[in-house]
């Protein structure tokens, strides 16, 4: 894989960040061969929802794969592994993270304090290192919009009911009054008819 040589450092400031643009993947690179691709590094999710923090890594040994969450809430280590030997998921993370032959981690169910920076460290065993870091941001769903909403829905449902009513009334009514004028008019007429016809 060829990429530029670059080599990047997780980052101190922990405030969350919400780009307005589209971030290219990018690859990070070791002097020993290990190289990182990041195709995602912002990421936008709702509470309860499932999300894939996608990355992908190559090297020539065995590598060890750590991911590390940063936030408001302080730092925490997620889940540690090395290929084809040890898995260790932290106590916080049991039963939410899945983890990827690829350096990749899917976490279940996402909450607010789950925002912020995602840090992953790829380790070669000849000791060179790979970093790569996805920002996380998690909104919550208002319900009382959704509730706003369907009571103007509602309401505005009403109103056309209403409005139709109202306009069957009004046809209604000009057709009775049309009625009896066409009746009131014909009983005009006869009645000329006969006084021309006594005269």
């Amino acid at each position: 894989m060829n990429c530029p040589p670059r080599k990047s450092h997780p980052a101190q400031d922990t405030q969350l960040l919400h780009p307005s643009y589209t971030h290219l993947p990018f690859c990070l690179s070791a002097p020993g061969g290990v190289s990182l691709i990041v195709p995602q590094p912002n990421i936008n999710a709702t509470v309860a929802q499932n999300i894939l923090l996608s990355v992908e890594y190559s090297c020539r040994g065995i590598a060890t794969v750590e991911w590390k969450h940063v936030s408001s809430w302080g730092t925490t280590k997620i889940v540690e592994w090395k290929s084809g030997s040890y898995i260790n998921i932290s106590t916080g993370y049991k039963d939410r993270v899945t983890t990827f032959d690829n350096g990749s981690i899917q976490l279940l169910n996402v909450g607010m304090t789950d925002a912020g920076y995602y840090f992953i460290t790829v380790t070669e065993e000849y000791g060179t290192n790979a970093y790569g870091t996805i920002i996380l941001n998690v909104y919550e769903i208002i319900y009382e919009d959704l509730h706003f909403v369907a009571v103007l829905f509602a309401f505005l449902a009403a109103v056309s009911a209403i409005l139709i009513c109202f306009m069957w009334l009004c046809n209604k009514s000009l057709y009775l009054f049309q009625k009896k004028t066409h009746k009131l008019t014909a009983s005009t007429t006869e009645e000329i008819e006969l006084e021309t016809i006594e005269c």
